[in-house]
């Protein structure tokens, strides 16, 4: 984008109109390029692995960690 807006401003363009028009012209190669990623992420995201992995660092992990660090009467781990 910034290659572009710079030869914009060679070609005589103003500062302002050279921002907007290299913005406007390189947003729907973006936009399409993101939702690709996002699209192609989605199966995995989907998994049955993913979620049961997301569920235990989530809710399982935590639990584990404080059943392994019960506070002693002098707070040390037990």
């Amino acid at each position: 984008m910034v290659s572009y807006i710079r030869s914009l401003r060679t070609e005589g363009k103003t500062l302002d109109e050279a921002i907007v028009e290299g913005a406007m012209t390189r947003l729907r190669p973006i936009l399409m390029i993101a939702l690709v990623a996002s699209l192609g992420f989605l199966p995995m995201a989907l998994n049955t692995g993913i979620l049961s992995s997301t569920l235990l660092t989530l809710i399982v992990l935590p639990g584990l960690y404080r059943m392994a660090w019960r506070e002693t009467t002098l707070g040390e781990p037990a």
